[in-house]
């Protein structure tokens, strides 16, 4: 015997089929929730990474500016020192050439010259004293010239004023002083003139006093 359906299955199959789309539609925004928290995490932790490493960079970058700052220091207390040792260098070279200097003026005075005042300006050493004539102040201008400690005898002033008729010129006159260090200056200078500038000496020191 057949059976005969007689509910309406058409409504049922339609109830059935919405369920369904139901069910799928809820999977389908469950997956696209899903899907959308995990890209925002992956995005968020790419981020978070990038942060670290921004940070880590900024941290680098400060150690890197604390050692500049040390290396400019170490540079300015390096110059410092540079500084320092060409002040002594130059204080030592100074001191030693002061004792060619002091000891060439005595041995070069000639008679009738007596010197009484010593400038010195950097190279340039300025002498003001008393002489009884022009020549004499020319022979001390060779002597000078030939010492091998000054060069480039220049002089300013000579004038005769009668307030020692012993010595009735007063003179000024400059020099360079030649730096003792050069081989040149020495071999031209010191090797072949001091010697006459010596045996001059012993007649100034005789007749000085």
């Amino acid at each position: 015997m057949a059976r005969i359906n007689l509910l309406p299955w058409r409504a049922e199959r339609r109830k059935s089929r919405q369920k369904e789309f139901a069910g799928m539609l809820g999977l389908s925004a469950l997956a696209g929730i899903l899907v959308a928290f995990l890209i925002v995490s992956l995005y968020n932790g790419r981020i978070s990474s990038q942060n670290g490493r921004n940070e880590y960079l900024r941290a680098e970058i400060a150690k890197v500016d604390t050692q500049i700052k040390e290396i400019e220091e170490l540079d300015q207390k390096k110059s410092k020192l540079l500084a320092r040792k060409e002040v002594i260098e130059q204080l030592q070279s100074n001191r030693s050439q002061m004792v060619h200097l002091f000891d060439s003026l005595v041995r070069t005075i000639p008679d009738g010259v007596t010197l009484t005042a010593i400038k010195q300006e950097g190279d340039i050493l300025t002498l003001s004293g008393r002489s009884q004539s022009n020549a004499r102040v020319s022979t001390y201008m060779r002597t000078l010239e030939s010492s091998g400690w000054m060069t480039k005898p220049d002089l300013n002033i000579i004038e005769a004023k009668g307030a020692n008729p012993g010595l009735p010129y007063e003179f000024t006159l400059k020099v360079t002083l030649a730096n003792p260090n050069a081989p040149k200056e020495e071999g031209e200078g010191g090797e072949a003139t001091v010697p006459a500038a010596a045996a001059a000496a012993p007649a100034a020191g005789g007749a000085a006093p």
